[in-house]
């Protein structure tokens, strides 16, 4: 039985981070065994809200990052794709085929766009941007995903994807599979200050290559209760940013019960609190940053990955392509104005 194909990634913008594990790195791992699995480095994603030249000068080092945290993480490019978006031309093509089959209105109704475009610091909603999640229908469905694991805040881009696949399956022909929105059951992990999801722009993550020091360091300065003034003052749980970390990360959950028992009493300080949190965190780390130590200090392994995933995906994005444009009545036009050129060409050479 053929598995089902899955396609999920991340823009190249920095160091992944604990908000990106626990938001769709983890279900990656779990999921090699049981689908396909296609891990896209968007780094043509990174324009719409990043198209400064420096950041693109940035990005061959932020994909190799990308790249080693993925193995270190435990993808393991013998049964999963990684590769690089702009290395593979049809994806543009593909998605100015679907740019027709979708409204603006509809597309200024997609709710992360205002977000990414205020976190950049865009007063102005760009094409590219206004346009991502056209692209991103591209992205998935050019390798004919039947699912994508995403946070949340990305369903809406799903859907998207959902209605570009309907609408082109209905006009030209059953091509493509409508995938669905595999939400992660932990979903976004807030950051360190409290204030928001995890960001490296926001300077409130952890990284997943941060050494112990700095994730001790990171802890000891995190967000808690503010109106905790000591330790002998009862403190709240819910919502209170050292907590979801425990959650999320250490494995002993008698020791975080006891924990959350003892804070709503008033009977443990933040420190403690942190310092277990520390402990769990760098436990769960280590790991991680051995495997990547050992991947980095492998030359050029990080690229053969990426190359060797990408020249796959160019395999799977031609079949799409010329598919959709034989579905579509395109690949006619170019194959009439070829057969009668050539033809042409031929009279000409004989003299007729």
């Amino acid at each position: 039985m053929e598995r089902k194909r899955i396609l999920t990634g991340d823009r190249p913008t920095g160091k992944l981070h604990l908000g990106h594990y626990v938001g769709s790195l983890a279900n990656r791992v779990r999921l090699q065994d049981e689908y396909e699995c296609f891990f896209i480095i968007a780094d043509l994603h990174t324009l719409t809200t990043k198209p400064e030249k420096e950041h693109i000068e940035a990005l061959a080092d932020n994909v190799r990052s990308a790249a080693l945290d993925y193995l270190a993480c435990g993808i393991d490019p013998a049964r999963s794709v990684i590769y690089l978006q702009s290395a593979v031309p049809e994806v543009v093509e593909l998605s100015l085929f679907f740019q027709n089959l979708i409204t603006v209105p509809r597309l200024s109704r997609v709710p992360s766009l205002k977000e990414m475009a205020q976190g950049a610091g865009i007063e102005e909603m760009p094409f590219g941007l206004l346009g991502y999640p056209v692209l991103q229908a591209a992205d998935i469905l050019l390798p004919r995903a039947h699912l994508v694991p995403v946070g949340k805040d990305n369903v809406a881009h799903v859907e998207v994807t959902r209605e570009i696949a309907r609408r082109f399956n209905y006009l030209y022909g059953d091509t493509f599979p409508v995938p669905d929105a595999m939400v992660s059951e932990y979903g976004s992990l807030v950051g360190t200050d409290g204030n928001a999801k995890m960001s490296k722009s926001l300077d409130n993550a952890i990284f997943l290559s941060d050494d112990e020091r700095t994730v001790e360091k990171r802890v000891m300065s995190m967000y808690t209760d503010p109106k905790r003034v000591s330790a002998d003052v009862p403190g709240t749980v819910e919502g209170n940013p050292v907590f979801q970390y425990h959650d999320a990360f250490n494995p002993d959950k008698a020791e975080v019960e006891d924990l959350k028992a003892r804070y709503r009493a008033g009977t443990v300080g933040d420190v403690e609190v942190k310092q277990k949190l520390a402990k769990a965190l760098n436990a769960f780390l280590d790991p991680i940053r051995e495997r990547r130590a050992k991947y980095e200090s492998q030359s050029g392994l990080a690229d053969e990955v990426v190359y060797d995933g990408t020249l796959r995906m160019r395999e799977e994005a031609r079949a799409t392509l010329s598919a959709a444009k034989k579905a579509m009545g395109m690949a006619a036009v170019w194959n009439r104005v070829s057969r009668k050129a050539e033809d042409a060409k031929k009279k000409r050479a004989k003299g007729e």
